[in-house]
């Protein structure tokens, strides 16, 4: 959280310049307008058309502010006649539908230095169910998730002299996806030539793993993302992930909801404060059938002498980025970026890739905090949301209508939001299920809903048995942190395995001195041994709490304001 002041402060910025034309975002020329007025006359000039909804009966009491947004920029609608029932819309031409294939697309799958080299991964897309591995010349291989043999998880296999093998029969894979090993076959039999797997092309791009998902059509390169601020000298980032109980759709919405920060993650650390709350505007500057793209900030920061906002886009299928750049008074420009890769993993299912990085210089006292410390603060931001969006993503499957009809949304906050979900309306024929602003399609299939440990959880229980499920800690929940990010992340797999090893040391270095103090004769001894004592049961304290930190959920503490 830390790193999103860029995107939220202001106050020690002297002079904010436009994006450089190389820049991934487009450079502005015009002064954002800043008056209903200025709005208005600019939304006429495109000749998009006024629209009013009335939402539904039963909501006319809560007296809403009626809003609209008129050809992407807002402006406010008189509230007087309908009583506040007004929602934000869009131009009519938002209605039409676009061409669109979900499988026609590069989906991120996995940081890659994060994918285990000595066990295969199991992973979704949507409901397809994939297994990643590394081969035994070190090259990542992606296949369809399941045995030819008997349709066993070869996720819950493993590496066998750099091949993929089942562990329900034996049956072992090549790179290529042919098999070349069946142990109950005869000899002189040959295996048979269907004994292979569905192989789907993967791309190391930019430290993470895509997928693309299509078997009919040749790989886009060109719609694979590309994020220039990662390549820029000096720019440097922290990446996470984190499997989440709720459907992508809903992941998406609250990322691109910066309204919600003040609220939700209230004394998070510094960035986030409830009293910092206030009306924010947007401006859509594209919408294509890829996507969205505008500026953001706070209403009271648009008549700052050169300001410029934030810029925030949407990329199909999952990309959402909220970039910055930023003059110090030195004159020395910085990139700021927020990125969020969002994998749709099944129905009420989400696996997410957060990057936040910048160019400038990391401060002393920022140095030496550790990359666990920063993962665990995102795993209790993701926890401070997990309640109310799963609760959300409840509703809207059981409701089963769009969100137009369930919503009320603001131009002061809500625009990312009513703008994702009219693009879903825009694409939503060519994907497996949608909710959009006004239309919905819902899952063909139920949910699937897997009793026993899977993919890379079964692969850790074989050498940490408590994995698999004997203890809270342990248990393979989504709602639990453990499952939702330590099993997902080499570091701080690593930080967590230290702080054991120290604690047990500690504890037995502290056991050994008690005793040696107890029969020790000299006083200056048992004080010796006794402040020993007291050091190591501190070190025990300490990394109790490093463990329960990466180990335990955030737990809400309700006060009275």
């Amino acid at each position: 959280m830390a790193l999103l002041q860029p995107f939220f402060y202001d106050k020690s910025l002297p002079k904010i310049l436009n994006f450089s034309p190389t820049s991934t975002t487009p450079k502005v020329t015009n002064q954002l307008p800043t008056t209903s007025k200025d709005l208005v006359s600019r939304s006429l000039k495109h000749n998009h058309k006024k629209s009013y909804f009335s939402v539904r009966k039963h909501w006319k009491k809560c007296h809403a502010v009626a809003e609209e947004i008129v050809g992407g920029l807002s402006s406010s609608a008189s509230s007087d006649d309908d009583q506040g029932e007004g929602v934000i819309l869009s131009p009519s031409s938002q209605d039409e539908v676009a061409e669109y294939d979900w499988t026609e697309e590069w989906y991120p799958l996995y940081l890659t230095k994060n994918i285990p080299d000595d066990a295969p991964l199991g992973l979704t897309v949507f409901d397809k169910q994939v297994v990643l591995y590394r081969d035994g010349n070190g090259e990542i291989r992606c296949f369809e998730d399941r045995c030819a043999h008997r349709l066993a998880k070869l996720s819950e296999g493993q590496l066998f002299d750099g091949r993929l093998e089942c562990l329900y029969h034996g049956w072992q894979y090549e790179g290529s996806g042919k098999c070349v090993t069946i142990p109950q076959l005869p000899k002189g039999a040959k295996i048979p030539q269907s004994a292979c797997l569905k192989p789907y092309e993967v791309r190391d791009s930019q430290g993470v793993m895509w997928i693309w998902m299509s078997h009919k059509t040749p790989s886009n390169a060109k719609k694979l993302p590309w994020f220039e601020n990662f390549v820029r000298p000096g720019f440097r980032d922290i990446s996470t992930i984190h499997e989440l109980p709720y459907d992508h759709s809903i992941l998406l919405e609250n990322l691109m909801d910066p309204a919600h920060v003040p609220i939700s993650h209230d004394r998070t650390d510094f960035t986030a404060k409830r009293e910092d709350a206030e009306p924010l505007f947007f401006e859509v500057t594209e919408r294509t059938a890829r996507g969205f793209a505008g500026w953001w900030g706070r209403e009271k920061d648009r008549l700052t002498p050169n300001y410029i906002p934030n810029f925030l886009r949407f990329e199909a299928p999952c990309v959402l980025h909220n970039s910055r750049e930023i003059i110090d008074k030195n004159n020395n420009k910085d990139y700021f970026s927020g990125l969020f890769l969002c994998r749709p993993s099944g129905q009420g299912k989400s696996m997410l890739i957060v990057r936040f990085g910048s160019t400038r210089k990391t401060p002393g006292l920022l140095k030496i905090i550790p990359q666990w410390y920063f993962h665990q603060n995102a795993s209790k931001v993701f926890e401070q949301d997990m309640g109310f969006l799963s609760s959300q993503n409840e509703i809207l499957m059981k409701e089963k209508v769009p969100t137009r009809e369930q919503y009320i949304n603001l131009k002061s906050s809500d625009t990312w939001v009513v703008e994702y979900r009219k693009w879903m309306d825009r694409v939503g024929n060519g994907m497996p299920y949608h909710i959009g602003h006004s239309t919905i399609s819902l899952p063909k299939d139920p949910a699937v809903v897997e009793h026993a440990p899977a993919g890379f959880v079964a692969n850790l229980s074989a050498s940490q048995p408590a994995k698999g499920g004997i203890g809270d800690m342990h248990a393979p929940n989504v709602a639990n942190r453990y499952f939702r990010h330590l099993i997902h992340c080499k570091d701080c797999r690593n930080a967590l395995k230290a702080f054991r090893a120290w604690k047990n040391a500690l504890s037995i270095v502290a056991l050994v001195s008690t005793a040696v103090a107890i029969l020790a004769s000299g006083r200056q001894w048992k004080a010796l041994l006794l402040f020993s004592t007291a050091m190591c049961l501190a070190g025990i304290h300490i990394c109790t709490a490093a463990i329960a930190m990466n180990t335990t959920n955030f737990i809400r503490t309700h006060r009275r304001l």
